[in-house]
Formats: C-alpha cells, structure tokens, sequence
C-alpha cells in the first residue's frame, strides 16, 4: 500500500491472518477488505453507535476518495503481548473511521469464501477479486422509492367543490374522472388512462389536485412457474432427467457430465434439474459463453416456466445491472442466466449451477483475474455443498479425465431428439479439388464440389451455412511493389481489413478501415505505401467471413443473404433478429464465424460448408487438435437437426489428419483417448500442470533486464521445469514488451507454491507488470 494511504487505513499486519495483532477483539476496529488490487484487508474504526459485522458492505475512506468495501472476517486470536498498549494506542489514533452501512445485504459467508479461495488459486489480489463481486456500485445503494398519484381524501369526498379557484380544463377532468378509483397508480400509467400528457398530471400535483404517494416497488424478475407441463422424455432422456432431479434432491455437491450429442435435447434435460431446484426453494444459476447470442436458449427457457430468467452479461444498462445484482442478493431473482461474471453476484441461496458448452474457451478469463469460470464453479458448488451440472456434445479433455477417475458422474444422450440423424461429413481434399479463380473478384476461396453442394442445397428450398473462423475481409494487406505488411503500432499483430459490417440482405456496407483485434486501433487503408511510396499497391491477402460472403454474392446472386459474427451482432436484439430471420427463412445462405456454432437450431439447415477446417490446428497451442475437434463438430452440428438429412463439407489440406479422420468417422471416444496419451507421455494437462509469468514494459530493455534476474532465481528441483523467458508470441501488445516464463509441474506438485517461493522478497520496478495465469489456455 503506497505511503500516501498509510493515514486512511493500517494494513494488517499478521501474514496469512490479515488482522493487526493483539487487537483482535477490540470492539472499535474492523477488518476491511477493499475492491481494490490489495492482498489482504485493512483497519478501520468502527464510529460509536455503529453495529458492523462479517459480510456488511460499508462506504469507507482512502485518501480523497471513498470505497464501497466489505468487512472482513476475524482471524485467529495472536498473543496478548504482540502489540503493546502504546503502541496500539497509537495506531488507533491513526486509523480512520467508517463512514456508513450501505443499504444492501450483508456479502454472505460462502462468497466470502469462494473470493478468498479464487484469490489464493489465482495468485491474484483478494481485492480484485472482490471486485468482481462488487461490481455495481449504484446496487449498493437504497433503492429509490417507487412513486404513484391519486386523489387525496379531500378530493374523493368533495370533488370540483374542494377548491373553486383552480381552472378546470378539460384534461383536467378526465384525469379527475380517471383518478375516482381511489387506486394509486404511476404518472405515466394515469396519463395514458386519461388521454393527456404527463405535464398535465404533474401540473395537477403540482396545486394539489392529486397526491403523490410511496408504493412498493414492482417484481422486477417474475416467479418461475413450476405448474406448467414438462417436455416427455424417453431412454436416455428419461434416464439423465430422473438422476439429475435425484442429484439436486440429495442437495450435496456432486459433479454430473451431461454428455449429448448436437442436438439431443441437452437443455431441455438439464432444465428438469432447473425445476428441482426450484421447487425446493433454491437459486439456480445457468452459465452460457456467449450469454448475448443465446435467444433460443431464452426461448426454451420461457417455454418450460413461462416467463423470462434474469440476465447477466455485459451488453447490459447501468440500471439493469443494478436491478438485476440487488434482485439476486435479495432472492428475487430466482434463475440467473450469464456469462462467466455471474458466478460472482451475491446468490442467497444458491442450489444449483449449470455449465452450457463447458468446453469452450470462453469461460477463460486473460486478464486482471486469470481464472476458469467452469473450474471455479465446481469450486463454488462444493463449498456451497451443492451439485453442478457441466453440459457439451465435445467435452474438455480435463472433465473426460475427471469422469475416467471416478471424480464427476456422466450422463449419456447417444440420439438426437424427434428421431434426427447426425449430419453426414465429407473431407474435400483441396490438393485435388481446387477454387478456380472467378472473373471481377480474382481468386476464390470455394472448391467446386462445395460450390455445386451449395447449389443444390439452394434449388431445393433449402439453407445453407459457410463458415469461416476469422472476422473481417482479409487477414493481411500488403504491397505488391515491396512487400511491406501493414501492422498494427501497439501490437505484434497485423492489420485486419474490414470492408462493410456485414452483406446482409439489406445491402452491403461501405468499404472501411484496417483494425487490429487485439487494441482495437484503427486506420483507414493509406493510398501510398509507408516503405516504397508506390499508390494503388495494395492487396487483400487471405479471406475473411467477409469477403467469402463476397464470393457467395457473386456465385449466388439470388441467395438470401446473412454475415453471423462479433462485428455484425451488436448486441442480443441483433442476434435474436438474425437467429428469427434464419428461422423464418428470410435467409437462406448464412456465412458466420464460431458465433454460428454456440447452439443454435436452424430446422432448415441441411448444409454445412468449413471454408478452412486447418485453420486452428497450428500454432503450437497444447489444445490446437482438441479445440479444432470441438469448434468444427459443433459447426457441423448445426446440419440436419429437424426431419431432413443433413451434410457437412470440410475443406481441408491435410485430410489425413487425426482430426479431419475423427471427424469423418465419427468417433469422437478414439480421438480424445489419442489425445489424452499425448498429453500424459509429455505432462501437459491434465496429467501435469502448468503456469504462466508474463511481465510486461513499455520500455523493452526493463523487461529484458528484470527477467534475467527472474531467470537466476528459478526453481530447479525435481519434477519441475521453467521454460524462458522468451518473447511471447504477442511480443507486443497493446505498446508494452512482454516476456513470458512457462513453469511446467508434476500433477502432485502445486505450483502457486513454487512461484511463490520464486518470487518471494522480489520488488517489482512501477512501469512493470507481473501477470499470473494458472492453468492457461492461450499462448499468445
């Protein structure tokens, strides 16, 4: 804590205990822990008359400023004499008082918990870590109080007569009229009910004519309904339904692999477990990667309980954030539906979680806090003592481990719903089948056989989906003259071209600008090269999801056209009005990144073309073959979910590729087991484990310099290997250097421990940073 503070609060002062000692039981002084990057709480008085506990959230200075924070719980009590009178008297002199309670229930002692625990896996600050926990402020505050008007009593017994001076108009009077009721009712609902204006009804309160009265605040989340009928369920179905119910009736914590394949009804069998919950008078909370692209899942939900969950992620309002954080710690939201942040609101009486395409790497947090919200939600539902549902049709291979060792339980659904059949899938060895160049675009990027496929699928009336994992136009752009890259100044990263937020069938969009997707930072294309100075020497190198719709547009003039990714869905409305125009058969051809693969139920869909089925399989993540395995047999799990047979075309070059034959033949059991023998010879997870050090400059040399001291300090004993430091494959992010050390461990072997003692006593310089990231999943 910096020395400008040091009169706002005392850190503690006891190591692990995080209290001043020998002033343990004192009853004018707390513990706080504050959202700030801080490791442990800090001292505050407690002012006369003030009743502060474990779990009260409590506005307190810090410096100039003043900070919601949480009061903290007591350690151990240390010996008397470890502070003496004086010098405790001292310190009381120094500490500053709390200023208030905020008006919100107390943090319950479970997430109290669960925020000390992330913080000690993690190696993060506790108080970042609270901070996801408090992250809306205004929520923390008393509600205001929810007004209505209606007639006072004067008014209902005497009418015009109370008052012959006011000027009766004609909208006055109906309002009157609509007022006799006697009901309290809102400004804008009396209104409306009179045909006026709302300066009308305020004018009338304003001398008198109506008053204005507190009422209670409206439900902001309705209750579930548990009384309408639940879908019929057969044999596996049937089965998983009746052992999860059983799981959450036990109420203990268990971990059940709910493993179907696409389209097996997986949603509908874990909402049953969702009912439970529910009936025995539990929260429920249902995580989603990628919550704002998940209108069918709301659907499905509305149609089991007839009304909608609350939501949490981060295309929110301020106010809906606020009213959605205050109905959840007061219980009234009963199914919280979220991204991964939601595991962090103040859930009363949490029974239940559930974990939607837990395989996907979504659910990892890079920043601030590293963490896995899948691998934290067990975590959370074992301190809470409660059971946690984890849902996928391509399971991770850490949860496949932990169902071989016995540790989770598994459910299996082997058939589609209704009688489905999984799509057909084709290799298209593009060594043998090559796009031919199309006259006016140059270079195509669609073999024939997939062109051909496409256009049968379009003349039988049906839908079509291309998909392309990468956003924008092109990949790179350079000059024909010299060669020069055009990059991005903040990034090791180039420029991606972007040319129209999507080709929809409303129209193309302008031709736009290079972004980079790592910072952000955008340019409009330069007309002259930076290096040669040559004009008009630009090229597109590569596709994008973009210019394959370009292709299409050209080789299918007559499609219905439609661009599914992060650029063009601003936000859940946008997505839930492209899903409802792929339903509603407005579009007909869909090209789309993996957004198009998170779940969704297209009944007409019946092909499915991967432009680049090679595109994740290099770059030396660990996790390439499993993620490409993942990513393209959802893809292909979009084909054929209703009663027509479905086909999956695969561009690839390298056919042969243990991926591309797993794929094809379907056996998804031989791929994973393949894989999982890899990764035990090599120890890499989850038969080992691994950590990330990433320090960070913008000065390069100071990274450099700090590294190699880190370097002479690193552990060598057995069982345990440090890789680097080496530049990291994002050398450049963001306009700071970053070097990266890779701390390979046995399984037995905890290595916050080892990394603790390694940088123990070590003084990080101010314009460096250290990241941590325990079990990472990216490279970069």
């Amino acid at each position: 804590m910096p020395d400008r503070h040091a009169r706002s609060a005392r850190p503690s002062q006891t190591g692990e205990n995080g209290v001043l000692p020998g002033l343990l039981e004192a009853p004018n002084r707390v513990a706080v822990l504050l959202p700030l990057p801080l490791d442990h709480p800090y001292d505050y008085k407690v002012p006369p008359g003030l009743d502060v506990r474990p779990g009260d959230i409590v506005l307190v200075p810090l410096g100039k400023r003043e900070l919601t924070a949480v009061v903290w719980d007591p350690a151990e009590r240390e010996p008397e004499n470890s502070t003496s009178d004086v010098e405790a008297d001292i310190v009381e002199d120094r500490l500053r008082p709390i200023l208030r309670l905020c008006a919100s229930p107390p943090m319950s002692p479970l997430l109290r918990r669960f925020v000390e625990w992330v913080a000690d896996y993690t190696m993060a600050p506790q108080g970042a870590v609270l901070r996801m926990a408090l992250s809306v402020p205004d929520a923390l505050q008393a509600p205001k109080p929810s007004l209505a008007v209606r007639l006072p009593a004067s008014r209902e017994k005497n009418g015009e007569a109370a008052d012959a001076d006011i000027k009766w108009t004609a909208a006055r009077r109906r309002v009157f009229e609509e007022a006799k009721d006697g009901v309290a009712r809102s400004p804008a609902d009396l209104a409306l009910a009179g045909g006026v204006g709302a300066s009308v009804v305020r004018g009338m309160v304003k001398i008198g004519l109506l008053e204005q009265v507190e009422v209670a605040s409206p439900r902001r989340f309705e209750t579930p309904d548990l009384d309408l009928p639940s879908p019929e369920f057969f044999g596996d179905q049937a089965d998983a339904v009746q052992r999860l119910r059983a799981s959450v009736q036990d109420g203990a914590f268990s971990v059940s692999l709910l493993d179907g394949v696409t389209g097996s009804g997986k949603t509908e069998v874990y909402l049953e477990a969702v009912a439970e919950c529910l009936a025995a008078g539990r929260q429920a909370l249902v995580l989603l990667p990628e919550i704002a692209l998940s209108g069918q899942w709301l659907e499905r939900f509305r149609r089991r309980f007839g009304v909608a969950p609350a939501q949490w992620h981060s295309d929110l309002t301020p106010a809906q954030r606020r009213d959605t954080w205050r109905s959840v710690a007061e219980g009234e939201a009963r199914v919280v539906v979220g991204a991964r942040s939601a595991l962090f609101l103040p859930y009363g009486e949490l029974g239940l979680i559930v974990v939607d395409e837990e395989h996907e790497s979504a659910f990892k947090q890079e920043d601030v806090v590293c963490y896995h919200a899948r691998d934290m939600a067990v975590v959370r539902a074992r301190l809470g003592s409660f059971p946690i549902v984890l849902a996928s049709a391509t399971p991770s291979l850490e949860t496949l481990t932990n169902v071989k060792s016995g540790r989770y339980g598994c459910l299996k659904l082997h058939k589609r719903h209704g009688g489905a059949e999984l799509p057909s899938i084709e290799l298209l060895d593009l060594r043998k089948d090559k796009p031919t160049r199309i006259e006016g675009l140059g270079q195509s990027w669609l073999a024939p056989s997939l062109r051909a496929a496409i256009a049968e699928t379009l003349a039988q009336g049906q839908q079509a989906m291309l998909f392309l994992n990468r956003r924008g136009y092109a990949p790179l752009t350079l000059c024909r003259t010299c060669g020069h890259r055009l990059r991005c100044p903040h990034c090791t990263a180039w420029l991606v071209e972007h040319r129209g937020r999507s080709f929809s069938v409303e129209g193309e969009g302008p031709a736009g600008d290079l972004q980079c997707h790592h910072c952000g930072y955008r340019a409009r294309r330069p007309e002259c090269c930076l290096e040669c100075g040559d004009s008009d020497s630009f090229a597109a190198c590569g596709p994008g999801v973009e210019r394959i719709a370009e292709e299409a547009a050209a080789l299918f003039p007559d499609a219905r056209r439609a661009v599914m990714a992060s650029d063009t869905l601003t936000g859940p409305n946008a997505a839930a009005k492209m899903i409802q125009a792929v339903q509603d058969g407005e579009i007909n051809l869909l090209i789309g990144t993996q957004v198009v693969a998170k779940g969704h139920h297209f009944p007409d869909l019946t092909l499915v073309g991967v432009v680049d089925a090679d595109l994740g399989l290099f770059g030396g993540d660990l996790r390439a073959s499993e993620r490409s395995y993942q990513l393209l047999h959802q893809v292909a799990g979009r084909a054929g979910r209703a009663g027509r047979p479905g086909r999956v075309v695969l561009q690839t070059s390298d056919p042969d590729h243990p991926v591309m034959q797993a794929l094809r033949s379907g056996d998804r059991d031989s791929f994973f087991e393949m894989e999982s023998q890899m990764r035990q010879r090599s120890y890499l997870p989850p038969f080992g484990r691994l950590a990330a050090l990433i320090i960070s400059s913008p000065v390069e040399a100071d990274a450099d310099g700090f590294c190699r001291n880190l370097a002479k300090r690193a552990p060598g004993q057995e069982g345990i290997e440090i890789l680097g430091p080496a530049p990291a494959p994002m050398a450049l992010l963001r306009g700071r250097h970053r070097r990266r050390f890779l701390l390979k461990t046995r399984r037995d072997l905890s290595p916050q421990a080892v990394i603790r003692e390694w940088t123990a006593g070590i003084r990080l310089p101010s314009r460096l940073r250290l990241q941590i990231d325990i079990d990472p999943y990216s490279f970069f």
